[in-house]
Parts: structure tokens; sequence; C-alpha cells
């Protein structure tokens, strides 16, 4: 259930001044952002909210509901790029917020919302950020799951957090899709999404090469979505599963976008495309290993959770990036079969919801 009605009994229809959101700039984090923005709404109807975002994410901030638009500067992340920072604040200055909620805790994010004087910044204690923030939050580290923390500070200070938060949203029109469908060569029919990527090796399952193979054996087609770096991937997916298989990777993340609202239904590991295809509506498949469904899983709610029954791991989940432990067991003990038949049952579900 959507928790839409958080405020609705104190919302202050009558301030319009806008809203910037800092975000994290990870493409499954940025998605999750969605969740602050609606809670912004609910709260503040009439404030404009807008979202800093990179070249890489801005695609993401047209299909989602709420935000009026997305300040695009790139940032590099591993230095201060001074001259950088003044030009953004200079951009901000102009757009004359009243808020900006800054979502991660390092001192580089605060500092161009500082520079602008935006009136109101909030944030978590962190990074030594005195001055540069001036509405502080305290207890980030009591707060159990990322989308708490995040959401928390598009709350008054001190509210209690909510049962459960209002979810993601990103809104494709249908004509959109078809076009892309037209542009791609691709068929009106139910196509199944596979995105083998993500960030940290250990995330990945390996067997989407047969996987892929065994959808095709079952009169299904196939598409491998993601960016450039999964261009190795999607070719042996291809050579595996045959003519069927479109490789659909490349460097635009609105094709991604779009591919998973077109696909019937979406197979992941645990990556921004899975947070994607979930906001999106999408039957979606999450397969998880290292990682934590609890913590990291959309909170769209998936399709299904894939995650190894065969014993239990005395280190799952790790949270690390590459496995040091049981030879990535807790993806390798994952049998293409298993997840084969789960997305037979999942589009079949998605079918007869279709028919009612």
């Amino acid at each position: 259930m959507n928790q839409n009605s958080q405020f609705s009994g104190s919302a202050d229809r009558s301030d319009t001044r806008p809203i910037l959101i800092v975000p994290y700039m990870w493409i499954g984090d940025f998605v999750r952002n969605h969740t602050v923005v609606r809670v912004l709404k609910e709260r503040w109807p009439n404030r404009p909210v807008d979202l800093l975002t990179t070249s890489l994410c801005a695609p993401l901030v047209d299909y989602m509901p709420g935000v009026r638009q997305g300040i695009v500067w790139d940032l590099p992340r591993g230095r201060l790029a001074v001259g950088r920072q003044f030009g953004l604040a200079k951009l901000l200055r102009e757009r004359n917020y009243g808020t900006a909620l800054v979502l991660p805790r390092t001192w580089k994010a605060a500092i161009a919302p500082a520079l602008a004087g935006i009136p109101e910044r909030v944030g978590f204690v962190g990074e030594f950020r005195f001055g540069l923030l001036n509405r502080w939050r305290w207890g980030e580290k009591k707060l159990p799951r990322f989308i708490d923390k995040n959401a928390a500070l598009a709350q008054p200070d001190g509210a209690p957090l909510p049962p459960e938060w209002p979810v993601p949203q990103l809104r494709v029109p249908a004509e959109d899709i078809v076009r892309w469908r037209q542009a791609n060569g691709l068929g009106a029919g139910a196509a199944v999404a596979l995105a083998p990527g993500s960030v940290g090796v250990s995330k990945r399952w390996t067997y989407y090469p047969e996987a892929a193979r065994l959808l095709v054996e079952r009169g299904l087609e196939v598409w491998v979505v993601g960016g450039p770096a999964e261009k190795g991937l999607a070719q042996e997916i291809v050579a595996a599963g045959g003519p069927d298989v479109r490789d659909l990777t490349g460097t635009d993340l609105r094709n991604g976008v779009l591919a998973m609202a077109a696909a019937g239904v979406a197979i992941s590991n645990d990556s921004g495309l899975m947070h994607i295809a979930a906001a999106l509506g999408t039957p979606t498949m999450g397969i998880f290993g290292p990682t934590s469904p609890y913590l990291w899983a959309p909170l769209n709610g998936l399709a299904a959770t894939v995650v190894q029954d065969k014993s239990v791991l005395s280190c799952q989940p790790c949270q690390s990036t590459i496995c040091r432990m049981n030879d990535h067991r807790c993806m390798r003990d994952i049998a293409a079969s298993e997840v084969v038949a789960i997305a037979q049952r999942v589009l079949s579900e998605a079918g007869a919801r279709a028919e009612t």
C-alpha cells in the first residue's frame, strides 16, 4: 500500500518557494530519490521541486511525476573542482531556491547550495559540514534503510517514520514505447528484458547466457539491456541465445528506461535497472546474493526475489563488491532453469491480470 496522505492534514499550500534536492547520483539511488520528491509534494503541494543530476541520470527526470526540472551539472567524483562548484552555485542562485535537501553526507555535496546562499540547507551531520548546512539533522545511523535516511530529511525534524513510504514512480507515455519499438525493429509481443550488469562483480549472476537460451527455446523474445560496460556480456548472451536475443545496450539511459517499460518481465541483478523496471511497474525479478533484499530491493515490490536456497551461507549478506568466501556460491547456486521457470510464471500471472 502506498502511503499517499502522510501530510494531507497539515499540508502547507501557502509556501511556493522552490526546493532543490541534491541526491545520490548512482542510478538506483536516483530512482529511489523519487520517494523524497513525493513526500515533499505531500508536505508542500505548491512548492516546485528540482533535482540536481548528472548527465547520466538526467533522462530519468523526464519520467518522474512532481519534478519541475533537472539541473544537469557534472562534478568530478575524485576532486573538489572549485571552479565547477562556483559555476553551479551561480546557477542555483539564479533559481531562488528556498530550501535545499542535501542527501549525501559528504562535504562536497553541500558546497554549492551554501555558496548559492539557499536559506534552508537540510542534511545530516557528517564530514565537518558546519557552516555549509544550517538545518542539521541527527540520528542517521539509527535509521535502518537507505530510503529511511533520505526520505526522513523531507519530513519535519523529529517526525516518526511512516509505516510505509510512497514508492518511486516512473511514467513513460504509451506512444513513446510504440515509437521506441518501431525504431528498434521490435515486435509488439511480450519480451523478457535481461539486465546482467551491476556495480560490483559479486552482484552479477553469471548464468544469463544459459537463461537466454532456455527462454528462446520456450518461444520468448529476449532483450539484453545495459550500458557500454555490459556490451561484452550482451555479446555472450546473444551468442548463446541466437537471433531471438537482441543486444539493446548503449550509452543513453533513456534507451534502458524505454526497454524496461516495454518489456513483459525484467530479470535483473541488484542494480539501477532493477529499480527503474520496478518503478515503471514492469514485473521485475531481482537476483540477490551478497546484498540484502530488505535493505536494497525497490520499495515498489518485486514480482520475485530470487536468492539461493540450497543452504544457509554464514557470509550472506556480506555487502562486499568482490566475493572472498565460499566461491560466490550465493549466486552460483541459483540455476538458470529456476530463474526461467519463475519468469514464465511471472509472465503468465501478468497476462492473466491484463485479461481481467
